[in-house]
């Protein structure tokens, strides 16, 4: 579903907010609807409550700070070889079917249930990222037909940037989300109280 619509809003936003719409609907229903319709109007909330299934899952299964944190110093210590693996093993585990790109917009395509998605993500390790590096993935999501953009990175957007991808529907990936992608990395093994420290 598109980045910017109501119920990919919803997914991520808390819970119960889909849950008090559902309530709202099923309420209104109620007190505005003959008995015999009740039921009818009444199914207008079934969409929240899975919307709201969805998110509780979600965010039940998100990974913990101390989780997100020791992925993100483990990713910024890859290198570009490892790090590109662990993101096509991540989205190929998701169920998307993998392509890397030779271009310098995207590295890889994902596709999934008919939608292609161009994630650019060389550049995870710089400080920031500006709109160039936006312009390009767009510029190649518009060449390729793609659905959508997804930019990984671990450094802070510029405020242009930030604009940018919203305009143009372009989904950033950073912490708790780059966090759950990469849910299956392994730890860093911690030293034993009292035993040597390995660099």
């Amino acid at each position: 579903m598109a980045h910017g619509s109501l119920f990919a809003i919803l997914l991520r936003s808390p819970w119960w907010i889909s849950l008090g719409i559902a309530a709202a609907i099923v309420a209104a229903a109620r007190t505005s609807l003959p008995s015999p319709y009740f039921v009818f109007g009444a199914m207008g909330a079934l969409p929240f409550v899975v919307i709201c299934g969805i998110a509780a899952w979600r965010q039940l299964t998100a990974p913990s700070p101390t989780r997100v944190a020791a992925t993100i110093e483990k990713v910024a210590a890859m290198s570009w070889r490892d790090f590109s693996s662990a993101v096509e093993s991540a989205f190929a585990a998701d169920g998307y079917a993998v392509t890397r790109l030779a271009g310098p917009a995207a590295d890889f395509a994902v596709r999934k249930d008919g939608r292609t998605t161009l994630v650019s993500c060389k550049r995870w390790k710089a400080a920031s990222v500006g709109t160039e590096a936006l312009r390009d993935l767009s510029a190649a999501q518009q060449q390729e037909d793609a659905s959508a953009g997804l930019v990984i990175s671990l450094g802070a957007l510029s405020e242009a940037a930030q604009r940018f991808a919203k305009e143009r529907g372009i989904v950033v990936m950073q912490g708790a989300a780059l966090a759950q992608l990469l849910r299956n990395l392994p730890a860093a093994a911690k030293p034993a109280a009292g035993g040597p420290t390995r660099r």
